[in-house]
């Protein structure tokens, strides 16, 4: 078993933050001391005079890990935007050298870690030197350019690639996973999240099939809207 899988999607708000929070509950009940990883999280919540990355803060309560946001999380953001733009705007870009770092303290406290992505694979996480908008005085000194693709990599994780079966899933799907074979990322598998959600079964099953038989990979799981367990009984 590995030390962990990186958990990506098909786009934004296909569901990563509840699979992930599925993923660490189940592989904790298993008894395996499972926790979560997040490089950079924008769109920030506050709350009671505080700044809280609902994500994190969501994986942390679901799945019952004891971890500070500052273990959980790298980079908190305020502004609901890509990673990239917020941070531009708020003046502390995304280090590689300090996601590995934050990782690997992670990785040390814990068995497993579920690394969740931010949007889809190709997201900007940092993008220096862009004159089109706002404060770049960082890029002055050393322009980076980071994607999510980046921090896998560094990571080191296979992914998981979450989607949905619904119309289109086929298309976002196979491109995500092929954009993620072309930069020389270990595809594991696929879940499958909102099954059923177009009342459409013969759609969404036909989608799945062809999900698989177009990428070569299995589905781990399906989850329904609502559900509170992962619907495995062993780790994948």
């Amino acid at each position: 078993m590995s030390k962990g899988y990186f958990i990506t999607a098909t786009g934004t708000d296909v569901g990563k933050t509840y699979v992930t929070a599925l993923l660490v509950k189940k592989w904790r009940d298993l008894g395996i001391d499972a926790g979560y990883y997040k490089a950079a999280l924008s769109g920030a919540e506050f709350r009671d005079g505080k700044w809280v990355a609902g994500d994190a803060d969501y994986v942390k309560r679901f799945a019952n890990i004891d971890d500070s946001q500052e273990q959980l999380v790298s980079y908190v953001y305020k502004e609901a935007v890509s990673p990239h733009l917020a941070a531009r705007k708020e003046g502390n870009p995304v280090e590689l050298s300090k996601v590995r770092e934050d990782f690997e303290v992670a990785c040390n406290r814990h068995e497993f870690i579920f690394a969740e992505g931010s949007g889809g694979i190709i997201c900007p996480i940092r993008y220096d030197g862009d004159a089109a908008s706002g404060n770049d005085e960082v890029a002055k000194a050393v322009p980076q350019k980071i994607f999510l693709v980046d921090i896998i990599k560094a990571l080191n994780l296979p992914i998981l690639v979450v989607t949905t079966a619904a119309l289109g899933s086929i298309n976002t799907c196979v491109l995500t996973v092929e954009y993620a074979r072309s930069r020389g990322i270990n595809v594991h598998g696929l879940i499958v999240n909102r099954y059923g959600m177009s009342k459409n079964f013969e759609m969404e099953d036909d989608n799945i099939k062809m999900m698989q038989d177009l990428t070569g990979l299995p589905v781990f799981a399906k989850i329904s809207e609502g559900d509170n367990d992962l619907g495995v009984d062993k780790t994948f």
